[in-house]
């Protein structure tokens, strides 16, 4: 009987396999939320300067989004789940709140800025949010994770002040505030466990049913004055790309990697926008910022890692 009680060595091998391939196809549904989120810092940036408010783009985001998946939805005859008061709460946070915070910090400061506030702080609030919401206590990585960043934005800040820069603006508050968002929502979906298709669906939907008539009724417009092409660049990333794609694909990386270490590891999408910004926006790059940037992109990947033996992540 004691034999048989134990564990076969096949058994342990396919655990391990299965470990392994749960693993690697969360790196890839994170590499592809990454690529976009990337893109995202950068589109956002440039729809924001052009002749579209950020109150346009949220409404394109939302608008484009609902006319895909709508017809979707009735083929696949599943509404119940959008009367869930969670998917409701994880709309205003995850939707609505997070759209207008990122838009509106993306008019008021460059793609930088959002690097190092948004997804800078993005690892602390996450950590923050699953120590309240899940219990998940940090790990010894995560902690060095979150102390490396501490420094560098630290050092970023006393960079800024000997050169008089040092000042938050209204746009860096935004960020700020989305971040905060952000990271609440990361862990009411590791905890909710909804399944990833009604996440996204019900985000969606129940966000345009809330931003749409603000925006009509109360928000200014110039997306009279815009161009197609720029209508159709922004409807097309913002609604499809970022509310659909990626939400789908980040959905899945946190249930198969856990919140804490797909929100250090996002911080780094931004800051590969941020130094892209340069020669494609023509924004500046000061040397604070850069160490802002390195600090947060070591603490993202946690390259100590690599130097032990015994790590299987």
């Amino acid at each position: 009987m004691q034999e048989q009680d134990k564990p076969s060595l096949q058994s342990i091998t396919t655990t391990a396999e299965q470990v392994k391939r749960t693993r690697l196809i969360g790196y890839a549904l994170l590499a592809t939320t990454m690529l976009i989120w990337g893109s995202f810092t950068l589109i956002s940036r440039v729809g924001a300067t052009q002749v579209m408010t950020t109150w346009d783009i949220g409404a394109l985001r939302f608008m484009t989004a609902s006319l895909v998946l709508i017809p979707i939805q009735i083929y696949r005859r599943e509404w119940r789940f959008l009367f869930d008061m969670r998917v409701l709460v994880l709309a205003l946070i995850g939707g609505v709140a997070y759209s207008i915070f990122v838009y509106a910090g993306f008019a008021h400061a460059p793609a930088a800025h959002a690097a190092i506030w948004m997804n800078g702080l993005l690892p602390f609030w996450t950590a923050i949010a699953a120590l309240i919401v899940l219990k998940e206590a940090l790990s010894r990585d995560n902690w060095l994770s979150l102390s490396v960043i501490a420094i560098g934005l630290i050092g970023m800040s006393s960079l800024m002040y000997e050169e008089h820069e040092f000042a938050l603006g209204i746009g860096d508050l935004f960020f700020i505030l989305a971040s905060m968002a952000w990271g609440i929502y990361t862990a009411l979906l590791k905890r909710w466990m909804l399944p990833p298709w009604q996440a996204m669906a019900g985000v969606a939907l129940i966000s345009t049913l809330i931003y749409l008539p603000i925006y009509g009724l109360f928000l200014p417009s110039r997306l009279a004055d815009a161009t197609i092409e720029q209508i159709l660049v922004q409807s097309v990333f913002q609604g499809i790309c970022v509310v659909i794609i990626a939400m789908l694909t980040f959905i899945g990386a946190v249930e198969r990697l856990g919140a804490v270490k797909v929100g250090s590891i996002l911080a780094l999408a931004p800051l590969l926008a941020a130094l892209a910004a340069v020669p494609l926006l023509g924004e500046p790059l000061s040397l604070a910022m850069l160490v802002g940037l390195i600090a947060v992109s070591i603490g993202a990947l946690q390259p100590w890692r690599f130097f032990r033996k015994d790590e299987v992540n």
